[in-house]
């Protein structure tokens, strides 16, 4: 007999989940975790601490600037207290850590600490001991993608993970890569009075985004001060002393030029994390991109591993790998599990937010859809001018023919909050006009929503 039903190698957002869910259908599972505490990337290192500093440099930027006294709230002598800052920051991943933990004990999950390397199909290796499974869930997540000629030192040239975690804000920073992360992090120092410089080799930030939204998005972003350069190749990293030079050049070629700054944050993806594994001995291997492959139910080559979230191909994203996880755990168990990859929902979690679920206007044109468009600005939404923060846009795009809504793009203080109605919505196949018949409560931001479906058919109300 095997040690257990099941063995879910890592704790990430993907791997806890698959694992608490397992054990509720009933199965004997353990999971393997080499880090001092469960929960992955996304709440040590990512996610969770990430959004810490967000939400306390927008609060640090508010009685900074000034932007309250409008309000009647008048601050004088505002000061930043860094290490208050990263001390509520780690209080934050130490709680969610620690509750995932209890989660494991109240599910009567077995914590394998340490790093699981397969032995053969059936069996892995965890700190100089062998457990055996009838079935396993590889959800081993990814890592800081290396950019070469850029050695990553945590303390001038950094990570996104050092990022979190600098000993003192810098006056300046470049931050190679104008992705999610790099624009996340960027803004928080920015914030914090940084010279913020980010260099992206695309034309545009977050080069798969809706282009219209993309626009807007640069725009806000560069009024708000960061330094943008798009279309600009890395040549090289140099660390000088406390200092380091960026050489940048524009991406078809050019004329160089040398960026001096204190800090300089990597930023241009993530790889999938397989090392270690020992993949080949349990009959599996990667693609070309390091990846396990798996089917639209996650089973691998190997009848009895499934393979979920960055490890695998889809987007890196924490509630892709959340879903992947309950459904593999079901399917694991002999039961129906289901996740839609054509609805996964996508945030920057910037101020203000960007949101977006299912096609782009390019996507649709390149496939030959015919679509319609509803736009509607947040200027024009009563909650967002009450609250004097009122750049963006709500957009929703339908199906010309059967009016089903196939994707939604929102730029607003509240994006993020917001595109869980546009996923919900295309998740049970709904027409513009289903949104636009729906009661939003007023007043509130989701009423952008409402007026965005209703401006498919060229009726919006406010607009």
């Amino acid at each position: 007999m095997s040690d257990y039903d099941l063995i879910v190698i890592g704790s990430g957002p993907g791997g806890y989940v698959a694992a608490i869910r397992a054990a509720q259908n009933g199965l004997k599972v353990a999971c393997a975790e080499g880090r001092e505490t469960l929960g992955g990337t996304c709440l040590n290192v990512g996610c969770i601490p990430s959004k810490a500093l967000l939400h306390a440099s927008e609060f640090y930027e508010e009685a900074h600037s000034g932007a309250l006294e409008k309000f009647g709230v008048k601050l004088g002598g505002v000061e930043l207290d860094w290490d208050a800052m990263l001390a509520e920051k780690e209080q934050a991943v130490k709680e969610l850590t620690g509750g995932i933990e209890m989660l494991f004990k109240k599910n009567k999950v077995d914590w394998l600490k340490g790093y699981a390397s397969f032995k053969d199909a059936n069996s892995v290796e965890v700190d100089g001991k062998s457990y055996s499974a009838d079935k396993f869930i590889i959800a081993t997540g990814s890592s800081v993608m290396p950019l070469p000629g850029a050695e990553i030192d945590e303390e001038v040239i950094v990570s996104s993970t050092g990022a979190l975690s600098l000993k003192n804000v810098p006056d300046s920073m470049v931050v190679i890569g104008g992705g999610y992360i790099g624009l996340e992090l960027g803004s928080v120092y920015n914030r914090l009075r940084t010279d913020v410089t980010v260099v992206e080799y695309f034309d545009t930030i977050v080069p798969a985004m809706d282009a219209e939204v993309t626009k807007q998005f640069t725009r806000i972003l560069k009024k708000q001060g960061l330094n943008l350069k798009t279309a600009t190749k890395v040549v090289k990293v140099e660390r000088k002393g406390d200092t380091a030079e960026v050489t940048v050049e524009p991406a078809k070629g050019g004329d160089q030029e040398v960026l001096t700054v204190d800090t300089v944050l990597v930023a241009i993806g993530r790889k999938a994390n397989t090392e270690g594994l020992n993949l080949e001995a349990a009959g599996l291997s990667t693609n070309e991109r390091g990846q396990v492959e798996g089917d639209h139910q996650g089973r691998t080559a190997v009848e009895n591993i499934w393979v979920i979230g960055d490890v695998t191909t889809g987007p890196m994203l924490a509630h892709k790998a959340e879903d992947e996880g309950i459904a593999v755990a079901d399917w694991v168990a002999g039961k129906t599990g289901y996740v839609n990859h054509e609805v996964i929902p996508a945030v920057v979690y910037t101020h203000p937010e960007v949101g977006t679920v299912g096609k782009t206007e390019e996507e649709l044109k390149e496939a030959g859809v015919t679509y319609k468009a509803g736009k509607f600005p947040m200027g024009a939404n009563s909650r967002a001018k009450t609250n004097r923060d009122t750049d963006g846009f709500v957009k929703v795009l339908a199906d010309a023919e059967t009016d089903r809504v196939l994707g939604v793009h929102i730029i607003s203080s509240e994006a993020g909050t917001m595109i869980a109605q546009a996923a919900q919505a295309m998740e049970f196949g709904a027409s513009s006009e289903d949104i636009a018949l729906t009661c939003h409560a007023h007043p509130t931001h989701s009423e952008a929503i409402k007026e965005a479906a209703m401006a498919v058919e060229g009726k919006p109300i406010h607009a």
